[in-house]
């Protein structure tokens, strides 16, 4: 596992290269439900694709209240196309009436309340947690659990929650958040999953993959 200079100067060379940390989703500042719900669509569906439903969705049902009055195939008729849209659909408007009910209508801001949220896991809560407040927030997604483990900063492990709290104890809490979204960046543009390129790569003096493969070779 790697040491905290180590971290620090990934951290550092990330910052470099992708300098504006930002979520890919859409979504209103002023209304945090719109990226919990974008957050939901996004399961096993592109970003890009979210980001073409998400206006007709909220264009139909532009507050909280117009969505919780909505019916299920309502909404699963404009979200169809990000696929498993009919539990989408469900935790979407059961969310939106527990937010109203429960809430005050705010999105809470504590992990403990996220997770009481239908369709709301730990990934999910993190996000919300990170980019509407401010807060700690170890966005595990497939690309911070591969990259992480190749670098060493993890042990390698697949299971998120896992990959989440050995995290918690390498990255800095104020880092977490821009951290993990930049390791989705990173994925996306020099360590694809299908042929990571190394040689382009800007962290190979800090990664043990890289230091494994050139040993061998």
């Amino acid at each position: 596992m790697k040491d905290k200079n180590a971290i620090s100067a990934i951290i550092e060379e990330l910052k470099v290269l992708y300098p504006d940390a930002v979520c890919s989703l859409d979504y209103d500042p002023e209304k945090a439900y719109e990226l919990l719900f974008s957050v939901r669509l996004a399961a096993q569906c592109t970003d890009a694709r979210v980001n073409l439903v998400t206006p007709v969705l909220y264009a139909r049902f532009p507050t909280l209240e117009s969505l919780a009055a909505a019916t299920e195939e309502e909404v699963g008729e404009i979200i169809h196309s990000t696929g498993f849209w009919r539990a989408k659909a469900r935790d979407i408007v059961a969310a939106s009436r527990m937010l109203l009910t429960e809430y005050g209508g705010r999105v809470p801001d504590t992990m403990e309340e996220l997770l009481k949220l239908p369709g709301v896991g730990r990934k999910t809560a993190n996000l919300i947690l990170g980019d509407v407040y401010g807060k700690e927030g170890y966005v595990c997604d497939t690309h911070c659990i591969r990259i992480t483990g190749l670098l060493g900063i993890t042990d390698g492990s697949k299971d998120p929650l896992k990959v989440e709290m050995q995290l918690r104890k390498a990255i800095p809490p104020e880092e977490s958040s821009d951290f993990c979204h930049r390791m989705v960046l990173h994925g996306r543009a020099v360590c694809v999953a299908r042929r990571p390129d190394c040689g382009n790569c800007t962290l190979r003096p800090w990664c043990d993959h890289f230091m494994k493969n050139n040993q061998q070779s």
